[in-house]
């Protein structure tokens, strides 16, 4: 009897939502990140992101740019980015974007920078627009297509700090 109250109970609350039903494997990665345990994250998105989620892609591409539970590698995150961005993650383009802009993990490449933020733009990724519209500036013929401004470089800098630990696309 005591046993069929509980599972009641426990089924009402569950009907509520004031239990939550159990997290899935994106969601168990992000918790584990947010508890500094790597370790687990970096297994749980690369399952994931070898099933070809873009976000499990995007997030793995981080751990391996900021050298979360791996060597850091530009050139790797590089390559999960480009994956995730293949599959229209718009947040991975505008990251790519950003890479070829710098030439971190890839060869400078502004042309390619210009495609990659467009191509976030047109998915109303506004951090694209607006760092598109800087590398237009760049490319214009008064300005070496070599100059590095400290604006490119903090820019970066904003985006990683805006992008934190946390983001999921839907």
């Amino acid at each position: 009897m005591k046993r069929t109250f509980r599972a009641i109970f426990a089924a009402v609350l569950l009907m509520l939502g004031v239990i939550p039903l159990s997290a899935g494997p994106f969601e168990d990665a992000d918790a584990a990140q947010d508890r500094h345990d790597y370790a687990t994250a970096l297994r749980l998105f690369r399952l994931l992101a070898h099933q070809g989620d873009p976000n499990a892609q995007y997030r793995l591409g981080l751990m391996y740019e900021r050298g979360l539970s791996v060597p850091q590698d530009s050139a790797e995150a590089a390559a999960w980015y480009r994956r995730a961005a293949d599959q229209g993650l718009n947040t991975a383009q505008w990251t790519l974007g950003s890479m070829y802009q710098i030439g971190s993990g890839v060869e400078q490449d502004y042309v390619k920078a210009h495609m990659w933020y467009s191509i976030s733009a047109a998915q109303g990724w506004r951090a694209a627009e607006f760092l598109r519209g800087q590398l237009e500036k760049a490319m214009t013929p008064d300005r070496s297509l070599k100059h590095k401004s400290s604006h490119v470089n903090g820019s970066r800098r904003r985006r990683h700090r805006h992008l934190g630990n946390r983001h999921h696309e839907a």
